[in-house]
């Protein structure tokens, strides 16, 4: 059974760690480099425990941790929304399952209002997922460039 947990201050360095992971998955997409340490900068990671506004789910699938999810209310587009999903994933040994879609549908029915998911067209998997489960709240599609989609939809 898929189940949302909230991320707890005690659980921060398993947030550190899983965002380590995603984000070395990532740099197949995107050009971020590690620190002198090894490490991927991540400088939101603190406020998901500070920010009311902000929140950080663990993903869970009969008890076993297998994604998370960080909302806020911040648009990378200047506009008055109420949640943006910031980071979301799967991972990889618990993908095609339809888990992703799942958990997305639980995010969006727990939190109603304006939304902003943006993905990256090289994605293909982001790119499935947020546009089919997005399609019945037509959303608005912007470009902020060749590689980068921004939906905009109203879930209320």
């Amino acid at each position: 059974m898929l189940q949302l947990k909230n991320a707890a201050p005690s659980e921060r360095e398993l947030l550190w760690n899983l965002i380590q992971k995603y984000m070395y998955e990532m740099t197949s997409i995107y050009n971020d480099p590690m620190d002198e340490n090894g490490n991927y900068s991540y400088e939101y990671l603190d406020e998901y425990f500070t920010d009311p506004k902000r929140t950080a789910y663990f993903i869970f699938n009969d008890g076993v941790l297998i994604g998370f999810a960080l909302l806020c209310p911040y648009s990378c587009l200047d506009l008055k929304v109420d949640h943006t999903m910031a980071e979301f994933t799967i991972f990889p040994a618990f993908r095609r399952n339809h888990f992703a879609v799942a958990a997305a549908k639980m995010i969006l029915e727990k939190h109603k209002g304006k939304w902003e998911i943006k993905y990256n067209e090289r994605n293909s998997g982001a790119k499935r997922l947020w546009n089919a489960l997005t399609e019945p709240y037509k959303p608005q599609v912007f470009k902020l460039d060749d590689e980068e989609t921004v939906l905009v939809f109203n879930n209320l």
